[in-house]
């Protein structure tokens, strides 16, 4: 499988943000811009700039000629064209999305770190076809008890581009790597019938043994630094290319808020580390997850120490598949 490349969204956002630097560095307006191109629209470098429009490279081409932008830049950025405006290549890998997943999915590509925290549900791309299926089919419940419209949205088609999703923790090249941390609740029994909750639980184990993912869960009982309670669900991402800013998305339930300010990914670095602390280390979560899948399938377990900690390491998957001890 070939490594995953930045979204054309993403593309756009860093090409625009590379033009506005070799304007400012010109020592040119907007509108000197627009006068000196010729352009009708003054709207036009307002959006290209801000990543909000599909870029055309002779539109690209007449802005590096103005900024007398040297032949790697313009190489460099002329490539970039080309990426952020091949949406429907892209798209081809993933049979159809909601808007929201789109956003996720523009994210994840081309990530060299994602780190999530999970307070009700099992993030996206860990969740197994029946659970997906179980989360998808719910949220149109409330939209048909809410008198929504009908979006006609095709809950196997968002569950095959979910799984498209979940090929990046498993690329041949550069994956990236993955920390999750998932609270003891929503791994419960309010999160599916039995079946699905094995299904589901099988698969967090299975992805455990990747060199490239840990999972945490944290227990009910377990106290965070300084007794914090996290609001709400929460992802930072960071990107191979250095210049790609950091990226904090908060999950609302209906509504999700992406964030590149560095405050706020601060703030939430800072609550991640505590969380991460405060759950099960790696190789007591595999435990606990073997220990969990044990129970529901009426199986015993394997033997623990007397304070629940495993009796051996995670072991680790290997690039031949093979487990490696961690």
């Amino acid at each position: 499988m070939p490594p995953a490349v930045p979204s054309p969204i993403r593309r756009r956002r860093r090409l625009g943000n590379e033009l506005r630097q070799l304007r400012e560095a010109a020592g040119l307006t907007g509108d000197q811009v627009i006068e000196q191109v010729g352009w009708a629209s003054a709207s036009k470098l307002s959006r290209l700039e801000n990543g909000r429009s599909r870029p055309y490279p002779q539109d690209v081409q007449s802005l590096l000629d103005l900024y007398r932008a040297d032949e790697a830049v313009q190489t460099k950025l002329l490539d970039f064209t080309h990426q952020a405006a091949d949406m429907r290549g892209w798209l081809k890998k993933f049979p159809a999305m909601t808007q929201q997943q789109r956003g996720f999915a523009e994210l994840e590509a081309g990530c060299a770190e994602i780190s999530e925290y999970s307070p009700v549900l099992v993030p996206g791309l860990l969740q197994t076809p029946g659970y997906a299926r179980l989360r998808l089919a719910s949220a149109q419940r409330v939209d048909q008890e809410a008198g929504e419209p009908e979006t006609g949205e095709d809950v196997e088609a968002e569950i095959a581009a979910r799984l498209a999703r979940q090929e990046l923790l498993t690329q041949d090249t550069d994956p990236p790597h993955y920390t999750a941390v998932l609270e003891e609740a929503a791994l419960g029994h309010r999160a599916g019938p039995p079946e699905v909750l094995r299904e589901q639980l099988a698969q967090l184990r299975e992805l455990a043994t990747l060199p490239n993912v840990t999972l945490r869960v944290l227990l009910r009982e377990a106290p965070v630094d300084r007794w914090y309670l996290p609001p709400t669900a929460f992802s930072l991402y960071r990107f191979a290319d250095p210049l790609d800013p950091e990226t904090l998305a908060i999950e609302g339930g209906f509504t999700d808020v992406m964030s590149t300010e560095i405050i706020a990914l601060n703030r939430y670095k800072v609550v991640f580390e505590w969380l991460r602390t405060a759950a099960l280390s790696d190789t007591d979560t595999y435990q606990w997850l073997t220990q969990s899948l044990g129970r529901l399938s009426g199986a015993a377990t394997p033997s623990t120490l007397a304070n629940g900690s495993a009796t051996a390491p995670v072991q680790r998957r290997g690039s031949s598949g093979r487990l490696t001890e961690r």
